[in-house]
């Protein structure tokens, strides 16, 4: 059992965090995370999986960037089911 969901990444942000889910085009949803770290080098990514498994409280080896590496959009995939990633998330 896991979930694959997609995000939105802001780097070079002033303040790190998780935002909302927003609806794009398609009609699937996004989670906004924002990240300090400039997107060179991994840096960013390395960020988003960071604050991600701090977030849902799991290790950062159990969130993995399955797409997107290079690009704003990703698609992540943590070891749980939907609901309660957004539990876990507060949302």
């Amino acid at each position: 059992m896991s979930c694959t969901f997609g995000i939105r990444v802001t780097p070079r942000a002033s303040k790190p965090g998780i935002g909302a889910w927003r609806q794009v085009t398609g009609g699937h949803e996004e989670l906004e995370v924002r990240v300090t770290e400039a997107p060179a080098d991994g840096a960013a990514n390395d960020a988003v999986v960071k604050l991600l498994a701090v977030a849902l409280g799991i290790s950062r080896s159990e969130v993995a960037i399955i797409s997107g590496a290079t690009s704003r959009h990703k698609r992540i995939r943590v070891p749980f089911e939907a609901d309660e990633l957004r539990q876990r998330l507060g949302q």
